[in-house]
């Protein structure tokens, strides 16, 4: 008899017992502890069901409350009772009731003998822990908690704020280095007695009564005055979420908690009957001997944490629909915006998507309908081009395009003739690539037949329309890939640009353009600006556009595309 063990037990209590029996019939003892606000008749039914093994021990009852001295006070009466009825025992493993031993207890056995004089203990300082929960590390030793954190919220704060207002300190027994770690710890008989037969105990147990989580702290503490060999980790399997809330383990959990190698698993789902069978009746197949890791496993619940915290990259969903400037990502995946485009060049959506093997949109924002690519009405995900749907929520109708052709580059035409609503969406997405010609709206303007009236009114308010767009884009916020060309510079060198693009667009394919979409015919697109002056609009966003005709390349002038040699 090498190995006695502790179980604190306050629901679930026929597994309690299952997992009681399991050590006490090999030879183990174990010694109960059970929450005074179980029922009488439920605590009676659990000495019933262990009443025929003698080395089965139950101990005075607490009423124990997460965050209190009790938890604490219901271990130690729990260990003066192991150590005094069980005189063989020389490791005490403190559990739960809602713990799973994974291994054989031999295996525990045997790891115990090899550290005889070990103690398993998880005890960091208070610089060094990275997972307190609640906001408050170092102030759980030097103030004061009178008040249950659970039952009395309003005046725990108010009093952990009275007291920082007061700046009132507690004073630290001399002696004493405040630690913290797992409360599941596994810790020799002389380390055990000394901190239960200590001189000072009541002065240590009085300071750590209004202490903030005393299970967590007070053998994390103690053991470091007495242990002359600590192993600062828990021999128990206890993993945490980002809310400071144990992971319950269910059936399909069972592969994962072979990998961790650990001798016992905590917390474990009632009803999980595949994980009882397995490990304590041995229908599952045996484990190669294996130091405890759970490390192992913690990349699996570190991709857990995020999942759950984050979400996936530019999902957006009923169950979890994250909060303005908290998503994880805005979009899915890398898309192009071009602005300008299709106004200069002749079947520019056409040669796009030729030239890089993207879908390419037209005026995804247009006013009458979304003009998706092929010209088609419904569109991946039952997207639908009504233009009152996709208004009702734009940024939605943006995010499910592209959540809905993952694997497929979007690109979509847009302009200051389109509704406006993302324009701070698209700049602030690290996944947006976008393209501007500024002033190109003017040319389907040069190219109508309306009245010059009508012309002048409207290039007023595209041009009022694209400057409020261009000034998000140069904001220092902004975190899409922007490119902006006045219209003048483009058309004066257009192949420049254009491979930029593709290049960005397609970086595999790493070969220079042959050929350039065929631009429209410009000749006498200056006057049509000066015109624009003439009758008191000042064309500003078209760049340093002569009023005669723009001089090109020889290759420009050809009425097919021009190629690049």
């Amino acid at each position: 008899m090498s190995i006695g063990f502790i179980m604190l037990c306050h629901t679930a209590l026929d597994r309690a017992a299952e997992v009681a029996r399991h050590w006490a019939g090999r030879g183990y003892p174990v010694v109960l502890h059970v929450d005074r606000r179980v029922s009488k008749q439920g605590y009676a039914r659990l000495t019933r069901l262990l009443a025929d093994l003698d080395n089965v021990r139950f101990s005075a009852r607490h009423r124990c409350e997460w965050g209190t001295w009790s938890l604490v006070a219901a271990t130690q009466q729990a260990s003066e009772l192991m150590l005094r009825e069980f005189a063989g025992v020389r490791h005490v493993y403190l559990a739960s009731g809602s713990c799973l031993p994974l291994r054989p207890v031999e295996e525990l056995e045997a790891y115990l003998a090899a550290h005889p004089r070990t103690d398993f203990i998880e005890s960091v300082t208070t610089e060094d822990v990275g997972w307190t929960v609640g906001g408050i590390d170092v102030e759980r030793f030097t103030l004061r908690f009178p008040f249950s954190w659970k039952k009395n919220r309003a005046a725990f704060d108010w009093y952990v704020s009275f007291q920082r207002r007061i700046k009132f300190k507690r004073r630290i027994p001399d002696g004493l280095v405040p630690h913290l770690g797992s409360q599941w710890w596994c810790l020799t008989r002389q380390t055990l007695s000394a901190i239960l037969q200590d001189p000072d105990r009541e002065a240590y147990d009085a300071y750590f009564k209004r202490v903030w989580i005393p299970d967590e702290s007070y053998f994390q503490t103690l053991t470091r005055l007495y242990s002359t060999n600590i192993e600062s980790r828990s021999l128990t399997l206890s993993k945490f979420d980002f809310q400071g809330k144990p992971h319950i383990f269910y059936d399909d959990h069972l592969q994962l908690l072979r990998r961790s190698d650990c001798f016992v698993a905590r917390k474990i789902w009632a009803h999980a009957d595949k994980l009882y069978d397995t490990f304590l009746h041995g229908t599952g197949a045996q484990q190669p001997k294996a130091e405890p890791n759970p490390g192992k496993i913690d990349r699996l619940f570190a991709k857990a944490v995020e999942r759950r915290t984050r979400g996936r990259p530019g999902l957006y969903m009923q169950s979890r629909f994250p909060n303005e400037n908290w998503e994880n990502g805005r979009t899915c995946a890398p898309y192009s915006v071009f602005a300008g485009f299709t106004e200069l060049f002749e079947d520019y959506e056409t040669w796009l998507s030729k030239t890089t093997g993207s879908r390419v949109h037209g005026h995804l924002y247009a006013a009458k309908r979304v003009e998706f690519a092929g010209g088609e009405t419904v569109y991946n995900g039952a997207m639908s081009d009504s233009a009152k749907l996709r208004d009702y929520n734009a940024q939605a109708f943006l995010t499910n395009l592209i959540w809905n052709t993952r694997g497929e580059r979007q690109c979509f035409q847009f302009g200051p003739a389109d509704t406006q609503y993302l324009g701070w969406f698209m700049a602030l997405d690290q996944n947006a690539q976008i393209s501007v010609i500024s002033g190109a709206w003017a040319v389907p303007l040069f190219r109508s037949n309306l009245d010059f009236a009508a012309i002048r009114k409207e290039a007023a308010r595209l041009q009022k329309i694209e400057g409020d767009f261009l000034n998000v884009l140069r904001s220092p916020y902004v975190k899409a890939r922007i490119r902006i060309w006045t219209m003048a510079e483009f058309v004066e060198s257009p192949m420049e640009p254009l491979q930029s693009i593709i290049d960005e667009i397609n970086p595999r394919a790493l070969r220079r353009l042959a050929e350039a979409p065929k631009m429209v015919d410009l000749t006498g697109f200056g006057q049509f600006l000066q015109n624009l002056k003439n009758q008191g609009m000042q064309p500003l966003l078209m760049g340093d556009f002569p009023v005669g005709d723009l001089p090109r390349s020889p290759g420009a002038r050809r009425s097919r595309p021009y190629l690049v040699k």
